[in-house]
């Protein structure tokens, strides 16, 4: 019996219980649920509790793109129910292994439908037509679903259109386990009713009732009014009846722990730059000038959480792997949209893409990376982003604008043709703040205008061309900006990189040793020795390939690492970086 509860969809809520920005406490077969609708209208159903503490989540909070614990505010995405945001630790960007168990959604007959293992489809029933129909109130009953569903059989009631006499006759049209099929008639009038049993527990459940036709005003509250006197004396009968029986033993629904190491530090990944999604183009446009926008749609499933700063690696037909920033907003989890600036010296990914992909083209890409995670406990955050460096930065505006958390975007541009996502950056309203047309000299007057009165907890995010990011850098140092509150994003590595040295790295946890000789990469040497290190852009830029250094003196060649981490000589990019010292030890 158990096991045909499990594998067949049960209502856990009607339509109506899923108003705005509202989450529902759903039940079925012991287990609790959270059941939510996003503002893009998809219905989340979710293990009810957060991943932190355990605290339901049907107590949360509905932002209508992500749902929020009260407890200690973890936040997790629509969709997918991975967390996006930890309020203890909001420097890092939560691990993808952090994400809630999830449930089928189906909404039909004005009811939602899940299933713990679900086969098959939602029952059919005929003469219900979608659209046509009037979902009664949920009748809690404390008794099981069989006993509920056997009373329902002698269930009487008037139809919708002579709700005041008492002569109807009602046929019993269909039933099983869980569902019962009547249809009451009286002179000219019909009507179906069918009633589905939610087995909530073992000696509880939820009457669900569907009614054919569409009824208004004061006849659908006399409609309503009838069938909830008549189901609420059924469910005294009900009760009554099951009290008289043994109570059977409540259910117990198997609760998957996470791991406490997942659920409090970032996710290290254990693989290069393999491509294990892909993506169809849904949609290409022109995003701005010179710059292509690509929506990007999962061939089957969902797509992996993501937070706000996060890149994703794609695998172009021409055999080029190229990282680009996910735009999205918080919640936009259907699909990844990214924007690609032709550039004028391409060695073959922008024009690629330009060029030669197309709507409907299959892609293979990346999980998401965030190495340039957002810090949402600021006072006041300003985004400062020039060109196509906008694409990490208008994710991140919008995530604060979203939760209302004070921030600024200054985008810098030539021209208003060239402000790429006008239908994204339209929703920030008074807090962008567009820069057209500046000279050099311009744009630092402006970023000193930008950057003056530093105050504690403030922090800035830049990204753009190489030459704004040291201007603005080296502004914000003068102006009083701590290291800690300036954070970067280059979209490529202009340093020449000298390989020509050769030494030695021994990889402590590894007990291995390894000799870098000139025109290698510390990076290419351990993956040579079978060491499966984690990788991305490959020109020191990103810093997924970031390794802690025990002993020596590298030899920096990024533009990841700021000057304190430089000085500290703890950090080292093993795709671009060497030694200073004849040896170093990395803890890898």
């Amino acid at each position: 019996m158990l096991d045909l509860a499990k594998s067949r969809w049960h209502p856990i809520a009607a339509a109506h219980d899923l108003p705005l920005r509202h989450v529902f406490h759903g039940q079925l077969l012991g287990r609790e649920f959270a059941v939510w609708r996003a503002d893009d209208g998809y219905v989340n159903i979710w293990e009810n509790r957060c991943l932190h503490r355990g605290v339901r989540l049907s107590i949360g909070i509905n932002d209508g793109r992500e749902l929020k614990c009260q407890y200690h505010g973890w936040r997790y995405s629509n969709r997918t129910a991975g967390c996006t945001y930890i309020p203890a630790h909001p420097a890092d960007a939560p691990a993808r292994t952090i994400t809630n168990r999830t449930f089928g959604a189906i909404e039909r007959y004005g009811l939602v439908w899940s299933a713990e293992e679900p086969q098959g489809e939602v029952p059919e029933v005929a003469g219900l037509a979608e659209g046509r129909l009037l979902a009664l109130r949920g009748i809690p009953v404390n008794a099981p679903a069989d006993v509920v569903a056997a009373r329902l059989k002698g269930y009487r009631f008037q139809p919708s259109g002579r709700i005041d006499d008492s002569a109807a006759k009602v046929a019993v049209e269909a039933a099983s386990t869980f569902s019962v099929v009547l249809r009451s008639s009286e002179a000219d009038a019909t009507t179906l009713a069918v009633f589905f049993v939610q087995p909530v527990d073992s000696n509880r459940s939820v009457i669900r009732g569907v009614l054919d036709g569409q009824v208004e005003g004061a006849a659908r509250l006399a409609v309503l009014r009838h069938h909830n006197e008549l189901l609420s004396r059924l469910r005294l009968a009900v009760e009554a009846e099951a009290a008289r029986e043994p109570a059977p033993a409540p259910l117990e629904p198997v609760i998957e722990r996470v791991s406490p190491e997942l659920a409090e530090m970032p996710e290290e990944s254990k693989h290069g730059r393999k491509a294990t999604i892909r993506v169809e183009v849904a949609r290409k446009w022109p995003a701005a000038d010179g710059i292509a926008g690509f929506e990007l749609r999962p061939i089957k499933g969902l797509l992996p959480t993501f937070q706000p700063g996060a890149h994703i690696d794609v695998h172009l037909p021409n055999g080029l792997i190229r990282q680009y920033s996910i735009t999205n907003g918080p919640g936009e989890s259907d699909s990844y949209v990214i924007g690609v600036k032709l550039e004028r010296d391409s060695k073959g990914g922008s024009t690629c893409l330009h060029e030669t992909v197309r709507e409907g083209d299959v892609l293979a890409i990346s999980e998401p990376r965030n190495n340039f995670p957002l810090r949402r406990d600021a006072v006041k955050t300003i985004f400062i982003a020039g060109g196509i460096g906008i694409t990490p930065l208008l994710a991140m505006a919008q995530a604060l604008n979203n939760q209302n958390l004070v921030h600024e975007l200054h985008y810098f541009a030539q021209n208003e043709a060239q402000l790429a996502f006008p239908e994204k950056t339209s929703t920030l309203g008074a807090s962008l703040k567009p820069h057209l047309g500046l000279s050099p000299d311009q744009t630092g007057a402006k970023l000193r205008e930008i950057l003056s009165g530093y105050g504690p907890d403030k922090h800035v995010y830049l990204c753009g061309p190489g030459p704004m990011l040291e201007a603005a850098r080296h502004i914000a140092a003068e102006m009083g900006w701590p290291e800690t509150a300036v954070h970067f994003e280059y979209f490529k590595n202009t340093n020449v990189i000298d390989d020509s040295t050769s030494f030695e790295v021994a990889l402590a946890r590894s007990c291995m040793t390894l000799t870098v000789p000139a025109g290698k990469t510390i990076l290419e040497v351990m993956r040579d020795a079978g060491i499966d290190m984690p990788s991305s852009c490959e020109q020191g830029a990103c810093g997924t390939c970031l390794a802690t250094v025990i002993e020596g003196e590298p030899d920096h060649q990024d533009v990841y690492l700021n000057d304190a981490e430089r000085k500290s000589g703890t950090k080292i990019m093993t795709c671009v970086s060497r030694a200073k010292s004849a040896r170093l030890v990395l803890d890898l």
